[in-house]
């Protein structure tokens, strides 16, 4: 308006508006437009207030203006009250994320109430989508292309048609709190009232994982079904397909340590290492593994008989547990009431919620575990018994696949030593049970395959090993037992 008053000067001779406050809001902006015209030559009108250019007309110009700016403020303030007083009590503002719907209901007295319930589409995807990248197997590239072929898609909006999750779109998904239950308003996070799709556990190690570079396996130019399990111990990157060609035009494969390969790590001195060897000396870890039928049987019977033993001390620590989360979830509260009057800064207030949320983490973590039913722990034990039963030649005559699901399934981590050594860090439960007497397995196994006789003796070296053992309890004795040995090994 202001520029077609200048380009116009000559031929406007007022400006008319309804009222004050449809011109400007505040005091500045209505300062500023009154100048403009004033040196246009043009006189402003108001159709409903007594303005003009008397001094009386000016003051209630003036009045008028003032009042229009509180008006605004004051609006924006109630505003900003009542989205604070509904995010307080769990309510949602704003457009509810994927996998959530606004939902608008009208009692019969006339009274308005905005909700937001589950999309029963999209939900159970955005469930999958997370319990899937926790489990460190995907990209979000490659997550986001299954996701959308199983049918996930954005909301289709007035002028923008639905379309099918892309990497974008996910990685907002993964990094909202919203779906573990909390509103965030102004930095603050808040318990939510709708339904989480997502529990703290899975949620902590999804933030994890896209918080680190390289978690999680990428896209493979080479793909191999040790990608992604192999590490290199001198500076803990990943180990990567690389491939040579000597002067006779032969390729050979290696595997090639990626932080030295891309120079972020210029201190690490690994050297190359051929994929052949280091496959030789996997399948020699998991014979090292394999377990004995006589063994086996003995493992099972000492372990599930001290499940049975630690079962009341694991209700005792279940209580003790729910008490502590009880505190950490009242200490909560006080923080977000010390926050509202004013007692603690921002800073703080995130720090602490941040501290609390992870104890929280791990205490639901613990209670689940406490909870789970003894006969799914003694289901679950039996599995892994079967899986590490001759796992060597299980390992030996499967193909690529299924050794990658070993892999995944039995290593923690398979490291590449500087001297050229390959060890192995098994995962739980299969630490906890069979690190202890790593070496006695080792041992026995090595004698059968080479024919000797003193098999008996060494079971019943195995077996009065394994009574001391679980006989302190497989939850305190056991852990001190495994603090200072060294992980399987097979040297290339």
């Amino acid at each position: 308006m202001l520029e077609y008053v200048k380009e116009n000067k000559d031929r406007i001779d007022y400006v008319i508006i309804h009222k004050v406050d449809r011109l400007a809001r505040n005091r500045d902006d209505d300062v500023d437009i009154s100048r403009a015209l004033r040196e246009a030559n043009v006189q402003l009108v108001s159709a409903s207030e007594s303005i003009d250019n008397t001094p009386a007309g000016m003051l209630m110009h003036g009045i008028m203006s003032s009042l229009a700016e509180f008006y605004s403020l004051n609006l924006a303030n109630e505003v900003k009250k009542g989205m604070e007083q509904k995010v307080k009590s769990g309510g949602s503002i704003g457009k509810a994320p994927l996998g959530y719907k606004n939902v608008r209901t009208v009692d019969d007295r006339g009274r308005e109430d905005r909700t937001v319930v589950l999309d029963e589409e999209r939900a159970p995807l955005v469930r999958l989508a997370f319990e899937e990248y926790a489990t460190g197997k995907w990209t979000i590239c490659t997550l986001a292309k299954h996701l959308a072929l199983r049918g996930l898609t954005t909301r289709a909006t007035p002028k923008i048609p639905s379309s099918p999750i892309d990497r974008g779109a996910l990685n907002k998904i993964l990094t909202n709190p919203y779906y573990r239950g909390i509103v965030t308003y102004r930095g603050i996070e808040y318990a939510g009232r709708h339904t989480p799709l997502v529990d703290e556990e899975t949620w902590i190690k999804v933030h994890d994982i896209l918080c680190s570079h390289y978690n999680g396996e990428r896209a493979r130019k080479h793909p191999h079904f040790l990608k992604g399990s192999l590490y290199c111990r001198n500076c803990g990157s990943r180990m990567i397909i690389t491939y040579s060609k000597n002067h006779s035009g032969i390729i050979y494969p290696y595997f090639v340590c990626s932080g030295r390969h891309s120079k972020r790590k210029k201190a690490c001195t690994q050297k190359a290492i051929l994929i052949e060897e280091v496959e030789d000396c996997v399948e020699r870890i998991y014979d090292s593994y394999s377990l004995d039928l006589k063994i086996r049987a003995l493992l099972e019977a000492t372990v599930l008989e001290d499940i049975e033993k630690s079962k009341k001390e694991f209700e005792a620590e279940q209580t003790s547990l729910k008490r502590e989360k009880e505190k950490l979830e009242h200490k909560q509260r006080k923080l977000l009431e010390a926050h509202c009057s004013d007692a603690i800064p921002l800073n703080l207030m995130k720090s602490e919620q941040a501290q609390i949320s992870k104890s929280l983490a791990l205490i639901e973590s613990q209670i689940k575990a406490h909870s789970t039913q003894q006969e799914t722990i003694v289901e679950n034990l039996k599995k892994a018994f079967d899986l590490i039963e001759d796992c060597g030649r299980t390992y030996k005559l499967a193909d690529g696949h299924i050794k990658r699901l070993l892999n995944q399934a039995l290593m923690d981590k398979i490291w590449i030593e500087p001297d050229g050594r390959v060890t192995a860090e098994l995962s739980e439960p299969f630490k906890s049970v069979i690190q202890p007497i790593q070496a006695d397995i080792q041992q026995f196994n090595t004698a059968k395959a080479k024919g000797l006789t003193r098999l008996e003796d060494l079971l019943e070296k195995i077996q009065n090993r394994v009574s001391n053992l679980f006989g302190r309890g497989l939850n305190k004795g056991l852990i001190l037992e495994t603090r200072g040995l060294e992980p399987m090994t097979s040297r290339v």
